[in-house]
Order: C-alpha cells, then structure tokens, then sequence
C-alpha cells in the first residue's frame, strides 16, 4: 500500500515579472480572481485533496502570502463588532490549522527544481504534492483529488495532463502515453519543450504532480538545464527509469493565470458563476456594447 499524501509544496517566489509593475510590491500569487488570491484557490484545491500540511516556498517580498494564512486579530475584531458575521466566517474557514503551514525560502532564482528541493526538510521521506498556483483549475472534484484517486490506486508518481493544439506544443513539457484511461495511464517518457514534429504527444504537463521523495537526492545532484535552471522535468525523467509515473488527463477547466491573458479570462469565467455577481457584471458588459471589439 502506497504512503498517503498528506503534505503539499507551494513554489511562491518567482518574481512575477510578466505582471509589472502589479508585481513589483505585491506577490503575483497574491493575484485576486474575483475577491480570492491565487495562492488561496491551490489551497483550497488541496484541502479538498486531503492535504494536511502546506510548504511555502517563499522568497524575498514574499512576507504577505504568510500573513495571508494568518489571523488578523484586528481585523476579526472590528468585523465581529460591525455585525459582519459572515464575512468573519468566511476569514476563519479560509485558513489552515495551527501548525499546518510551513514556509522556506529559496535564496536564489534557480528553476522551479531548485524550489522542490528547497522543501526537502520539510518533506522528509514521505510523498507529496506540488501545486504551481499560477494554474487555476476549475473541475469536479478538484484535479489533485482526481490525482489521488490515481495514486490509490497505481501509487508512484502522478502528473495532471491536458491536450493542446500542436501549435502549442513547444511551450510546454510533454508526455508520451501508454494504454489506459484517462484517468490513469502509464506514462512512458516526457521531454521539455520539444520541436513540433519531435513532441510524442500533445500531452502537455499542467502544474500539479504528485512526486516520490526520492526525487530530492536527484535534484541535489541534478545540473543546470535549460535556462541555466535546475529542471524538475529533468529529474523526473531520471526517476523514470525506476519508479513508475501516471498521467491524468484531468476532468476540468484550466487557466494560465501566469499570462494576462489567463488571468483575466479566469475572472471572467469566475464571475460568471458567481450569483451575487453575474447579474450585475452582466448587465455591465452589456453597457460596453462591445460587439464590434470582439
């Protein structure tokens, strides 16, 4: 029987660069999609997982993301004393236990491989999660639930999947495939950014894994790969060659919430599904007559 994953890691110090000057004073996970962080939306995902521990890897500029996930006494106080109860509530229900977030610091900008390994500590010789907040998912139940589902079942490691359009392909880390259902199949090989015509698939690797704590003793060794970067993508292609990898091609929706073009999408989408919001923000867009921009 595989050890359950009870611990999630949060790579949160990139500095946002694309989001200027947004960016420069605030943590781009730190982003509101409608009236919640980025950061907020991960964890959420989750918890609904069965995740018990939350490890943030912070870097400089950071500090408000842990603020974020702890009380506010003042605030608390004066929402309670204005009748806001249910705003109070929302606060309370929103944040982790006592004890239940963990927060690291990656010193230097060396590639999301180096921000795994940077919890290595903390994780210890257990499995676990990583959830690039910069993707939002909309599915149900939540993708990384659908990936513990997976992981129940197969054990290993875990890898969320989504098709693009071939001219997408180079962006991205791809998978090949083996026989399965969607909602798990062997993974056979993964390569990043790959040429058009040399990608194995249009599987694209989408921001949340479940990853064995060998893979720490590898990134510590592992050399910088592209962009003078240590690449996880390269570690976990090392640990290929031992360890068993599943895809999940995830039930949902997703949001690149890294580009402007995302986020703004996913505000649009969250909005829209929101009944105290969609009347009036539709009523506002029709005002905008914008028929002919569109």
């Amino acid at each position: 029987m595989s050890k359950r994953v009870r611990t999630a890691v949060f790579p949160v110090a990139g500095l946002g660069t694309r989001f200027l000057p947004a960016t420069k004073a605030m943590p781009k996970e730190m982003l509101t999609v409608v009236d919640r962080p980025l950061i907020q939306y991960a964890v959420d995902e989750a918890r609904e997982a069965g995740i018990e521990h939350f490890v943030f890897v912070t870097g400089r500029n950071k500090g408000v993301i842990e603020d974020h996930f702890d009380r506010q006494f003042e605030l608390e106080t004066t929402l309670e004393t204005r009748g806001k109860n249910q705003a109070l509530e929302e606060l309370r229900k929103d944040l982790p236990s006592a004890g239940r977030t963990s927060f690291t610091r990656q010193q230097e900008p060396l590639g999301l491989g180096h921000a795994v390994w940077c919890a290595r500590d903390i994780v210890g010789d257990n499995p676990f999660a990583l959830l690039l907040p910069d993707m939002l998912f909309k599915g149900e139940p939540g993708v990384l639930k659908q990936m513990m589902d997976a992981y129940e079942e197969r054990g290993g490691n875990v890898i969320a999947v989504e098709e693009v359009p071939e001219s997408e392909i180079s962006s991205y880390g791809v998978v090949a495939r083996g026989d399965g259902p969607d909602s798990g199949f062997p993974i056979t090989g993964m390569v990043e950014k790959p040429k058009r015509e040399e990608a194995p698939s249009n599987l694209i690797i989408s921001g949340r894994y479940i990853l064995q704590p060998e893979l720490f003793s590898l990134l510590a060794d592992q050399p910088r790969g592209a962009g003078g970067e240590i690449q996880l993508t390269d570690a976990m292609q090392t640990l290929m060659h031992n360890q068993r990898f599943t895809g999940v091609k995830y039930r949902g929706q997703s949001f690149d919430c890294g580009s402007k073009i995302g986020f703004l999408t996913a505000n649009v989408v969250y909005a829209l599904e929101r009944d105290d919001i969609r009347p009036g923000f539709v009523r506002e867009l029709r005002k905008l007559d914008l028929e002919d921009q569109l």
